[in-house]
């Protein structure tokens, strides 16, 4: 729902500088002068041609991009209508430059960010005051970006464009300064008193926590059962355990098994890791008796230790998912208006030159992009979101890499950075490619390169690649179809 809201807002208030490029700046329009009706076919079928493919690729949960399907449907349709001639290709050439250098500028900037907050906060034996203390700077940097790439040179329809661009600084250092203060003086105490609490309940909680790990070591007296993990722990309840084991080497005389002894009334008594040597093993075997026995070579104990997450050098400690799982909720809230005010302009420029074209009665395509269409365009991609949105969301937040809060709040901001700023600059990048690229840079400075999936990401890079020819290829056939059926 955020980010329905969110697309929409980034397509009305951003949309309009990159919807132009790709309606006008691709193509050389003059060449369809005295036949409007052919570059108004050419727009259906570059529409057409991005719709296939764009349904294809989501439907086999591959992240391609919308811009490169609108691109490449563009060139396609051009080619079919004008040859060669009919593509501007200096344009088209900065546009597949600029699919390269996002995904490594937007990667950067999120790895260069991740690494800054780990040395700083995520790596600190005590994290809480350090990430308290960051708070209110990253809240007010997120809103101070957010409003100068509204304000500065911002759309005519709302006069944003007659705000000058001391104007423009002033009022998104407002808004940040201000954002900064609430965060400092209002959020930051509550955040410490919840944080610390959570922190406390935690902490009591494991106290009686335990795990056993086992690990089976060879016996041909008496087979144990495979190596397996044992937990005091069922159903999060703590079970009243009344028996411990008592360790030995084994002797003749009990066949190195011994029955299990009750110490102090409690399985966890803290002196059982310090009284178990090494090379001392228990074993459990087999016996349904009330009383256990214990084989003393048939399991080697592994380790004693709290009950945490298996992969918890890839999760964030409760103090630090609390601090930024509402920061990567704003980061993301950040990048859906980005990606609104990117990725719709670019669906729908075709559409806009229809419109543009049949109310204008010419190719030049003069009138400024109106609000409605932006609308309608942000309205398109939300439904898209919430028919199909999961199935890319799966690849991209789960499959590619292990995203937590902390590692998503850099992955957002890092790409939302870039696309916006491709957007007031007007060029049609991919918020894909920015995105994709964040997800791997982050994931391997976070562990390492077996932290991210290199399959997929090479499937990924391959549905990239083809996207441009096969798009130009579906809707060249569709130009030439149509102008069979219509001219």
């Amino acid at each position: 729902m955020i980010a329905t809201v969110a697309e929409i807002l980034g397509a009305i208030f951003l949309g309009y500088k990159v919807s132009d490029t790709v309606r006008k700046g691709i193509l050389d329009v003059s060449l369809y002068n005295n036949t409007e009706k052919e570059l108004m076919l050419g727009s259906l079928a570059a529409l057409g041609g991005s719709s296939i493919w764009n349904l294809a690729a989501t439907f086999f949960k591959l992240p391609i991009s919308g811009t490169h399907t609108i691109v490449g449907a563009t060139v396609g349709f051009s080619l079919c209508a004008r040859g060669f001639n009919g593509v501007n290709w200096v344009t088209f050439g900065k546009i597949v430059a600029s699919w390269v250098v996002s995904p490594v500028l937007s990667g950067l900037i999120s790895s260069v960010l991740y690494l800054v907050l780990n040395y700083f906060i995520f790596k600190k034996e005590k994290p809480l005051e350090p990430g308290l203390r960051a708070l209110p700077f990253i809240y007010g940097l997120t809103l101070l970006i957010n409003v100068f790439s509204i304000v500065h040179d911002g759309p005519s329809m709302l006069k944003f464009d007659l705000i000058p661009w001391w104007g423009a600084i002033v009022t998104s250092l407002s808004v940040g300064l201000l954002t900064g203060l609430i965060i400092q003086f209002i959020v930051v105490p509550r955040l410490r008193k919840s944080v610390r609490a959570l922190l406390a309940n935690e902490a009591t909680n494991k106290e009686n926590e335990v795990k056993f790990t086992f690990d089976s070591a060879d016996n041909s007296r008496s087979p144990t059962p495979p190596s397996r993990e044992l937990s005091v722990m069922e159903k999060g309840q703590v079970t009243s355990p009344t028996t411990t084991y008592t360790f030995s080497g084994g002797s003749s005389d009990t066949n190195g098994y011994i029955p299990a002894e009750t110490k102090n009334g409690n399985l966890l008594n803290p002196t059982l890791e310090n009284n178990c040597p090494s090379s001392q093993t228990l074993g459990v075997t087999q016996n349904s008796s009330q009383v256990p026995l214990v084989n003393s070579t048939a399991v080697k104990i592994v380790s004693v230790e709290k009950l945490t997450d298996k992969k918890n050098s890839e999760t964030d400690r409760p103090e630090i998912k609390s601090l930024f799982s509402f920061l990567q909720i704003l980061t993301a809230t950040f990048g859906s208006f980005a990606h609104g005010g990117n990725d719709v302009s670019n669906a729908i420029g075709p559409l806009i030159a229809l419109w543009a074209i049949y109310t204008e009665g010419s190719v030049a395509q003069q009138s400024p992009t109106p609000i409605y269409i932006l609308l309608y365009g942000g309205i398109g991609i939300s439904v898209g979101l919430w028919v199909w949105g999961r199935r890319v969301i799966q690849t991209i937040g789960e499959d590619l890499t292990k995203v937590t809060a902390s590692s998503g709040f850099t992955i957002e901001i890092g790409s939302a950075f870039t696309v916006l700023l491709a957007s007031k600059i007007g060029l049609p990048i991919s918020t894909t490619h920015c995105k994709v690229g964040s997800v791997v840079f982050v994931g391997w400075a976070k562990s390492s390169r077996q932290g991210v999936d290199w399959k997929l990401f090479r499937n990924i890079v391959i549905a990239w690649v083809v996207t441009v020819p096969l798009t130009a290829g579906i809707s060249a056939l569709l130009m030439l179809l149509l102008k069979i059926a219509f001219i």
